[in-house]
């Protein structure tokens, strides 16, 4: 985290130059019993070979609109930094009809053929498994990200004051998600380098958005992000507070 990033991609690559190794953002859906935890330097890999995808197969440039039809999840966060990455404009649950390209988990596959654009389907099955088969009209996220490269290099600067994040209708600038991000985390418990929050809110918010992605990474602490939260019993959820060593819950 430096006074100089101005967008959630750059925020990525300060905690990148920091401390690569460090727990970034563990993931739990409490109805399948995955566990998945991402360092730093994992979640970054897999933002630069996203963002690869988005920029290169996909021809995204900045100022495109991506209906972002995913639920609160490791990938999804990875979507949103790897359009911070482009400049493409994440629009959270948004009207595929008025995208430039979709992307869309298992239970939205319908709404997202309004898209007349590019496609990209997402299982959301552990460790990032791919479709049995393939949904019609969609290139599968899990065949298509392995083969991108490791490293990423937008052919535009992105411009930190042009829109990046739409989400409940508001709209924010790169800028304006760093900002809010660092000027709202410490409301959640995060003082800084070490703290570590667990959240079991929604991505369909700001709120949820600070709690589950900008707000652990604009101070530099971590998230545990915890799908289908209200499945685990409260002594589970404590025991689970104490072993990931979290210092903060938003629910």
């Amino acid at each position: 985290m430096n006074a100089t990033d101005r967008t959630p991609a750059d925020l990525l690559r300060s905690a990148l130059a920091a401390d690569p190794a460090r727990p970034l953002v563990t993931f739990y859906d409490d109805a399948t019993g995955e566990r998945v935890e991402l360092s730093v330097a994992t979640f970054a890999n897999w933002v630069a070979k996203t963002a690869n995808l988005l920029q290169g197969d996909l021809a995204a440039e900045p100022g495109d609109r991506l209906a972002l039809l995913l639920p609160a999840h490791w990938q999804t966060a990875v979507w949103l930094l790897a359009c911070s990455s482009v400049g493409v404009v994440a629009d959270v649950a948004g009207d595929p009809g008025a995208a430039d390209l979709v992307v869309s988990g298992p239970d939205t596959l319908e709404e997202a053929r309004a898209c007349s654009g590019e496609r990209v389907a997402l299982a959301l099955r552990p460790l990032g498994g791919r479709f049995p088969q393939t949904p019609a009209g969609f290139a599968d996220y899990a065949v298509e990200v392995p083969s991108q490269g490791d490293r990423f290099a937008p052919f535009a600067p992105v411009d930190p004051e042009e829109p990046a994040l739409i989400v409940a209708g508001r709209e924010f600038s790169g800028g304006e998600v760093v900002e809010r991000a660092r000027a709202e985390a410490g409301g959640l418990g995060l003082t800084g380098p070490g703290s570590r929050l667990l959240s079991g809110a929604g991505y369909d918010t700001w709120e949820g958005l600070l709690a589950g992605l900008y707000g652990p990474l604009a101070t530099g602490g971590s998230v545990v992000l915890c799908r289908h939260l209200d499945q685990l019993a409260e002594d589970a959820l404590a025991k689970r507070v104490e072993s990931e060593r979290v210092t903060a819950v938003s629910r």
